[in-house]
């Protein structure tokens, strides 16, 4: 059995035996019928995986890990809002007629802040954001992240925030994953430090997204380490609400019950060593058994 598939079967049972119901209360989301999607939900829900023991990908059914990077990139890489930048289809809903979903993502990560004052004369062409400005050293949230990996690995401030206030009413969709803190450790008698990071995440439809958001983070974690020559650790995902719509519940009764099989070999193009080189074809999972798909999963808007 992959440890994925433990992890999110031991949360399905939890949220299903020990949740809270919305059913009658006030809630956002409505179905594609109108009538309003109620939620049986967990609060603070803590799942930990050792990425350099196996890869998280669910066995229970397939995680697609080539559109689910496709989507990491567009955010992380592209730094776009526009759907129109990507193949995966799942923003669809949310963007308007040029394709935009507002100032969110791809937006928000890519918003230049003053990095550090000093400009100590080193080479900044290979951080594509990089700006000198009388303030400092102007850097976006994904170049401030890779810096910082590599010239101060031991800081405790290497982390992104997508979740603007002052944004969020020309936001389509507020941000759900909105945060990633990255931690460096080094294990004794190894040269090479140890990249780890949590993903916080406000509210996770268990279904549609939990599978899909553990694995393209997991992804980003190992390509984080690999182009700063670190080895990858542990990656916690914290979700404040983690849900199972109503329509839901079926699907995942019978999810869960499936035979599992052991986890697959993840394989990244060990050539890169240039985060903004990589594609998602760099990335694939070997060995890969699973159960299933399952279609026509209904989505609350």
């Amino acid at each position: 059995m992959s440890y994925a598939d433990k992890v999110f079967a031991d949360m399905c049972r939890d949220i299903l035996e020990n949740g809270t119901s919305t059913e009658g209360e006030k809630v956002r989301p409505k179905w594609e019928d109108g009538s309003f999607a109620y939620t049986i939900k967990k609060f603070g829900v803590v799942n930990k995986y050792d990425l350099s023991k196996e890869f998280p990908a669910v066995t229970l059914r397939r995680t697609a890990i080539k559109s689910c990077t496709d989507e990491l990139l567009w955010i992380w890489q592209k730094k776009s809002n526009n759907i129109h930048d990507m193949d995966a289809h799942i923003w669809d809903s949310w963007a308007d007629e040029e394709g935009s979903i507002g100032k969110a993502y791809g937006y928000q990560i890519g918003q230049k802040y003053v990095h550090h004052k000093e400009i100590p004369g080193e080479d900044l062409s290979s951080y594509p954001s990089a700006e000198i400005t009388p303030e400092g050293v102007m850097l976006d949230q994904v170049d401030g992240v890779i810096y910082d990996l590599k010239n101060n690995p031991y800081s405790r401030r290497i982390m992104t925030n997508i979740y603007v206030h002052k944004d969020l009413h020309e936001m389509n969709l507020y941000p759900c994953a909105y945060s990633m803190t990255f931690n460096v450790t080094k294990k004794e008698g190894q040269d090479k430090l140890v990249l780890n990071s949590i993903l916080n995440q406000r509210s996770n439809d268990v279904l549609a997204a939990n599978a899909w958001n553990v694995a393209q983070y997991a992804v980003l974690t190992h390509m984080l380490a690999q182009v700063c020559d670190m080895q990858v650790g542990e990656f916690v995902h914290v979700i404040a609400d983690a849900h199972i719509y109503d329509r839901h519940i079926p699907m995942i009764k019978e999810l869960i019950e499936r035979e599992p099989h052991p986890a697959p070999k993840f394989y990244l193009n060990p050539e890169i060593k240039d985060f903004y080189k990589f594609t998602k074809d760099d990335v694939r999972l070997d060995d890969y058994e699973f159960g299933p798909q399952i279609t026509n999963i209904p989505v609350a808007v």
